[in-house]
């Protein structure tokens, strides 16, 4: 493993970490934000290309409005109304996007902290706590995000949080992929296959209504391979609020239990992603909001 200085932030050092396996893959990442900072992947020529985005300066990462590369914490995604209700008590929150509360919070969630590092025998463990009440959420935390490199050309990510109170958690890595290399443009011909049978829609301002909804006979269903461009522009209800694709899908799975949820590659490079998760869902955001050249 490499250890590198990153930057200082507020008086503290922040490090990048390389991980590297047998075949020349490589990830980078940083106890700032936790964040995922480069993905080097073999393409079918054996040349490697950078396929996560992301920036060159820490000082960039400050900023991050798209949460380039984040591990969200407490909570990825959107809460409606920017407040919830938990064992009778409400709970108000940041509101940061269109009167909701997305990603919890845009500058003091846990892509925004410096995280203690522990290096491990392949892999790189990060490690940060919340208080009670903090960000709006309930209960002391004690959060782990581990990062190993594997021998297979796999990146495993594995969350772990501890608290003294029920609470909201949705942890995610908010990580955007090009498998094409960081620098080439649209991902508009990569093809992708989901094993979903169902999503769930949402309104004009990205918030789920309840209801879940079958893909079969819409632009939604990628049970079997599409190119990620192929529907993107029909005129369908979900694409027309999304600006594009910006959905969880309902996994084909029991719970708990980790499953072969998706399939991407890209006929260009011959590179292929494959996800696999314990989670019961898997979000699909083709960058609808993204701007700048990556």
């Amino acid at each position: 493993m490499k250890k590198e200085l990153f930057g200082e932030v507020n008086g503290r050092e922040v490090y990048l970490y390389t991980l590297e396996n047998s075949h020349g893959m490589k990830v980078t990442v940083s106890s700032f934000g936790a964040l995922i900072i480069r993905i080097w992947a073999p393409d079918h020529n054996g040349n490697f290309a950078d396929v996560a985005l992301g920036y060159d300066r820490l000082e960039q990462y400050l900023e991050n409005g798209k949460f380039y590369g984040a591990a969200v914490a407490p909570n990825a995604n959107r809460i409606g109304g920017a407040k919830f209700t938990l064992e009778g008590k409400t709970y108000e929150l940041s509101v940061n996007d269109n009167g909701n509360n997305l990603h919890s919070h845009r500058a003091l969630g846990g892509h925004k902290r410096i995280w203690d590092a522990e290096e491990k025998e392949n892999g790189i463990l990060f490690t940060m706590s919340m208080k009670d009440g903090e960000l709006g959420f309930s209960g002391n935390r004690d959060f782990s995000v581990l990062y190993e490199l594997t021998e297979e050309n796999g990146l495993r990510i594995t969350y772990d949080v501890v608290s003294d109170a029920d609470t909201i958690l949705n942890l995610t890595n908010h990580c955007y992929f090009n498998l094409d290399g960081h620098g080439a443009g649209q991902i508009t011909d990569h093809e992708l296959q989901l094993f979903s049978h169902a999503y769930t829609p949402a309104d004009a301002k990205a918030i789920p209504n309840g209801d879940i909804l079958r893909v079969e006979g819409t632009p939604m269903d990628f049970r079997t391979p599409h190119e990620v461009g192929e529907r993107i522009n029909d005129n369908f209800e979900q694409l027309i609020f999304g600006k594009g694709y910006d959905h969880t899908y309902i996994l084909n799975k029991e719970d708990n239990e980790l499953s072969y949820c998706a399939r991407c590659s890209s006929p260009k490079t011959g590179i292929v992603m494959e996800t696999y998760t314990t989670q019961p869902g898997v979000q699909l955001y083709t960058g609808n909001w993204m701007t700048g050249n990556f």
